[in-house]
């Protein structure tokens, strides 16, 4: 059988998702724990490779095996091996061509800005920090530019490796909520450091540091063209979306809950 689980990390300590020969990843970690309560060496599928110090709230993993455990004990068995930056939130029962990666019909991503004179003491590790003046209503303007289908090579790390730069961006938003910018981005998938690019070059734009508009930008496919890579640590996925014939159980999210005092 194969069992589909949603997990949310903070992925400060992690040097990714993936597992790496010389660093400690999410996925490694993971995979200690199942093998502690399976004794069994188990390889997991996953939704979405986030990299060093990236956060999520659903990244949805899966895997086949015999053995027949409730849901409950599945996940109380993981979390109490998994250190407190992973916690397993639920369990599925899914097909045996369910895929973590390859069946989610999307992937969506809010980027965390603070926006002040002073430090964030509190989310330090959550957020983007920035204090110069960000002009909010020109994250909104410009944002809407990248709906649609683009290529984004303008928007992608030297690093990346896709064959395909076109992407179908099926939704973006940007909230302000006291001094958090949060910019949301579902698309059916995204290059390397994409949405790090993209709310880069959006803070760029709006502190007056581009002249460009993104329409312009795209228009280049030019990364050079674009703004900073934004950090890591303001970055979360939110995690994929499947047909509803999988019934993932992944929880509503509303990041904006996560900050709010």
């Amino acid at each position: 059988m194969r069992l589909a689980f949603v997990t949310e990390y903070d992925g400060t300590n992690f040097s990714g998702f993936q597992k790496q020969k010389n660093a400690i990843s999410v996925q490694e970690v993971i995979e200690d724990a199942l093998k502690e309560i399976t004794k069994e060496d188990i390889s997991i599928n996953y939704a979405g490779r986030t990299d060093a110090g990236v956060h999520a709230l659903s990244q949805v993993f899966d895997f086949t095996t015999d053995i027949k455990r409730d849901h409950k004990n599945w996940i109380d068995g993981m979390n109490s091996n998994l250190p407190d930056s992973i916690s397993i939130k639920s369990i599925s029962d899914v097909p045996d061509d369910f895929h973590s990666r390859f069946s989610a019909l999307d992937r969506s991503y809010t980027y965390v800005v603070y926006n002040s004179k002073t430090k964030p003491l509190f989310f330090d590790n959550l957020v983007h920090w920035d204090d110069n003046l960000i002009e909010f209503s020109s994250i909104q303007e410009q944002a809407n530019m990248f709906l649609g289908s683009h290529d984004f090579t303008s928007f992608r790390s030297s690093r990346c490796s896709s064959n395909n730069p076109v992407k179908d961006i099926k939704s973006i938003e940007a909230t302000k909520v006291n001094n958090f910018i949060f910019i949301t981005i579902k698309a059916n998938a995204f290059l390397h450091n994409m949405v790090r690019i993209i709310s880069g070059t959006l803070i760029d734009i709006a502190k007056g540091e581009i002249n460009l508009s993104i329409d312009e930008i795209l228009l280049k496919k030019n990364r050079a063209a674009a703004g900073k890579t934004a950090s890591a640590k303001g970055l979360f996925f939110l995690g994929p979306q499947y047909d509803s014939q999988f019934q993932i159980q992944s929880p509503t999210i509303n990041i904006m809950d996560k900050f709010k005092s």
